[in-house]
């Protein structure tokens, strides 16, 4: 008997003994799903999450250090500070967002009660003119508070145009009319906006979550075992397709 006599695989697979058997590996592989959710769920639930509390104002002088970079722990965390705002030392940014709005930052120049000097974006306005007409009633708070921020990458400016909108506190130094030398290496975000300006929206830095990966790989397993449940029932399925496939006499030598 030629093998393509034989009956074909759908014809054995729905034999009740196959259906069954089908019923079964199905039950088998759900179950297996249902412990890769589990474990896939573990894998963010149990994930170590660093909460740091960034909300709560400390003091600027415990935090960070003048002319060094912003580090990772000191990135957007709400400051204290308390000093002097330097006359006619404003600088004009453009091109900055408040709430999906661009507009521009108004600048300002602070030599701290400790003695470094620190650039601090004072508020937001939708027009140059605006930023501009706040420079004569600028004031801060005392304490002055707001979120530390690293300094950002230098633009190409057109000072003299007024052309400018990094927040790069190299840049703004070098427009200082009065700079001592020592200034701190990130720049400040006030909470509360001078008269004439708007408070720049200045979210919490996120939380990320970093996954547990040893229960993701168990889930993988998991995903593993449910596919190979029903290929097993495939694959005895099958044998019985070639088996019977086989002339008789083969058969009962087998």
């Amino acid at each position: 008997m030629d093998a393509s006599m034989g009956p074909g695989f759908w014809a054995i697979a729905r034999r009740p003994r196959w259906i069954g058997a089908l019923l079964l590996a199905l039950a088998i592989a759900a179950g297996f799903s249902a412990l890769g959710q589990w474990q896939l769920a573990r894998s963010v639930s149990s994930a170590p999450v660093d909460r740091a509390d960034t909300e709560t104002p400390i003091a600027l002088t415990t935090l960070a250090e003048p002319g060094s970079s912003v580090t990772g722990t000191q990135l957007g965390r709400m400051v204290s500070v308390t000093g002097t705002l330097a006359p006619d030392d404003f600088v004009v940014l453009q091109n900055r967002l408040n709430g999906g709005t661009v507009g521009f930052w108004l600048v300002g120049h602070v030599v701290t009660d400790d003695g470094p000097e620190l650039a601090v974006a004072l508020g937001w306005a939708p027009t140059r003119a605006r930023a501009l007409a706040a420079e004569a009633s600028a004031t801060i708070a005392s304490p002055l508070i707001g979120r530390y921020l690293p300094s950002e990458a230098p633009d190409q400016p057109d000072v003299e145009k007024g052309i400018q909108s990094a927040a790069s506190v190299p840049a703004l130094i070098n427009q200082w009319r009065h700079f001592a030398g020592s200034v701190y290496g990130g720049y400040l975000v006030a909470r509360e906006a001078p008269p004439g300006l708007d408070a720049i929206d200045s979210p919490a830095p996120s939380q990320e979550v970093s996954l547990n990966w040893l229960n993701v790989f168990y889930a993988a397993e998991w995903a593993i075992f449910a596919g190979f449940a029903v290929y097993l029932w495939y694959r005895l399925v099958q044998d019985v397709v070639e088996k019977e496939a086989q002339p008789a006499d083969r058969r009962m030598d087998a």
